[in-house]
């Protein structure tokens, strides 16, 4: 316990004892909001800037200010710089670092402001850089789909509904289909950045200040688009916060998704792909398993962040106007989903490139199932039958394919025609698997062509 209850607190003032042990290690948060410093610093150089355009500051302590600030900046990325948790935070650290380093007059620098208002920007200033991060690392996920789709337009696979066999698709429309998801994800990113890049600097504890700040002038220096409208909302919500927490969960249901084809494409059971030694691991006891552990750890994460995703909600939800303590808890869920979607992008971005095709395999399992039914059902309505009709005829030619176990395009004329005199000789280039593919020749479909078109205009869009 320290002597003198105000020695150390930057706010001591009003106490007339220190804080006790327990409280004070219970209620600092520097071990994991130093995170912060490089926006702290950054919106602490801002506010002094304003403050000396002002003449709330001079403009030889505004310079004071800022240099000092960037020799802390120095000393921390150096590792030198000594945290302290008495001092509660990342601000106070800093703060208390920066009067030490230029005397009284780093005092001055929290003229005009709160820690309300200074821990809204910095979580905004370091939200917004973890958002082109991440951003980057989904385009890189992207090329990575984009390279394999390439090489594998014309490679067949089954398609699947309830995890039976549908139709025929080709595997770069299948990739493709990945391309759209993270598509979303990114746009879902972009336009959560809109509502995180707006600035709560000069919101001070709640109630703005009574200093003659220019909040514009603060917003435009950290690249903010505008300042907050109000006060109150400014230093209290978490809502943006929340938002990225579920966009985050949206795309990591996205990686679980593909994660878990991944898994299944892998079993011998499918052996419809590839991956490389590097991103699996072995068994201690049966030497024969090759583990696709990235793909089902990737899949795993995804309730961590959900789990984040609802710690923020319920932390929110009960908290009256406006900040309270409770936000304190807001940083580590935040900063945890940050790391594991950029840790799952980039294992996904080395992995994705590397996936090898097993087009035999695929090709097999394409051939089974009765997955060109559709396209036989189609055949017959172009010789004029009512669609439900030929679905009623082409469910009997599969129940007999069934108990014969022969695929459609495996029967005979006479087998066919058994069942439909409609049925003619041009009936096998429908039947086959090229030929299915092709058929589906318009915008979304599986058609080789189209899937290159897609292709295209995907690398237009992620230059």
């Amino acid at each position: 316990m320290s002597q003198d209850p105000k020695a150390d607190k930057l706010w001591g003032g009003r106490f007339s004892e220190a804080t006790d042990e327990f409280v004070e290690r219970f209620t600092a948060s520097v071990t994991f909001d130093k995170r912060l410093y490089r926006a702290d610093i950054a919106g602490s150089i801002a506010h002094a800037t304003m403050l000396a355009k002002q003449d709330i500051l001079t403009t030889e302590e505004s310079e004071k200010i800022i240099q000092g600030l960037g020799q802390i900046k120095d000393e921390i990325e150096a590792g030198s710089f000594q945290w302290s948790v008495s001092l509660e935070d990342v601000h106070m650290n800093i703060e208390a670092a920066l009067t030490k380093k230029i005397g009284d007059v780093g005092k001055k620098l929290h003229t005009g402001r709160s820690r309300n208002d200074q821990v809204a920007t910095d979580i905004r200033l370091f939200m917004r850089d973890g958002i082109d991060t991440v951003s980057v690392a989904i385009r890189q996920v992207q090329k990575g789909i984009i390279g394999l789709a390439e090489k594998e337009t014309e490679t067949i696979m089954p398609g699947f509904t309830h995890l039976q066999t549908a139709q025929p698709v080709s595997f770069a429309h299948h990739l493709m289909a990945w391309f759209e998801m993270l598509q979303r994800d990114y746009d879902r990113m972009q336009d959560c950045r809109k509502r995180v890049n707006v600035s709560p600097l000069g919101a001070a504890a709640l109630a703005g200040t009574s200093f003659p700040i220019d909040r514009n002038m603060t917003a435009e220096l950290l690249g903010f688009d505008k300042p907050a409208a109000n006060s109150l909302d400014a230093v209290s919500d978490r809502d943006f916060a929340i938002e990225f927490c579920a966009a985050a969960s949206l795309l990591m249901t996205h990686l679980s998704r593909i994660s878990e084809e991944l898994v299944i494409w892998t079993s011998a059971q499918f052996d419809f792909i590839e991956l490389p030694d590097r991103f699996c691991t072995g068994s201690s006891i049966m030497p024969q398993k090759k583990n696709p552990d990235v793909p089902e750890l990737v899949r795993g994460k995804s309730g961590r962040v959900y789990g984040h995703l609802v710690s923020l909600l319920t932390l929110m939800k009960s908290q009256p106007l406006a900040y309270n303590k409770d936000n304190q808890e807001d940083k580590e869920p935040l900063f945890d989903t940050l790391d594991t979607i950029n840790d799952c992008l980039k294992a996904f971005a080395d992995m994705i490139p590397a996936i090898k095709a097993k087009k035999e395999s695929m090709r097999t399992a394409a051939l089974k199932g009765f997955s060109t039914a559709t396209d036989l059902a189609d055949y017959l309505v172009r010789q004029g039958m009512a669609f439900r009709d030929a679905h009623e005829v082409v469910g009997k030619a599969v129940s007999y394919g069934v108990e014969k176990n022969k695929d459609l395009a495996a029967m005979s004329l006479e087998e066919l025609q058994v069942f439909s005199p409609e049925i003619k000789q041009d009936v096998f280039s429908v039947l086959s698997l090229e030929g299915s593919l092709n058929a589906r020749n318009h915008i979304g479909g599986t058609a080789p062509a189209q899937v290159r078109l897609a292709i295209e205009a995907a690398k237009k869009v992620i230059k």
